[in-house]
């Protein structure tokens, strides 16, 4: 199971883009590990576990919280200032596009 779940009422306070944290926990709870330590997911084929797709929905997950003790900021237009660039989520997508 996920470190967190998708339910608003347990959504921790520190979560800045819910949408990203609803995303990832639902693909952590897709990615479960079997009795025998493999993936249960049909699209791992029998990876073992802990699989990619469960790594990078912690990732996810971890990139949806604010940094631990810095209170969520408010970016240009009250947007929320991503805490691991210091970008609002718009220029960070435009960065990425950019660099691809």
């Amino acid at each position: 199971m996920s470190d967190a779940s998708t339910d608003r009422a347990d959504r921790p306070a520190e979560v800045t883009d819910p949408l990203l944290w609803g995303l990832a926990t639902a693909v952590a709870d897709a990615h479960q590990a079997d009795g025998e330590g493999v993936c249960v997911s049909p699209s791992c084929v029998g990876a073992a576990w802990p699989c990619v797709a469960w790594d990078s929905a912690q990732e996810g997950m971890r990139a949806a919280r604010a940094a631990t003790g810095d209170a969520p900021s408010g970016g240009p237009g009250g947007l929320r200032t991503d805490t691991s660039t210091g970008t609002v989520p718009a220029q960070r997508d435009q960065a990425v596009a950019s660099a691809a």
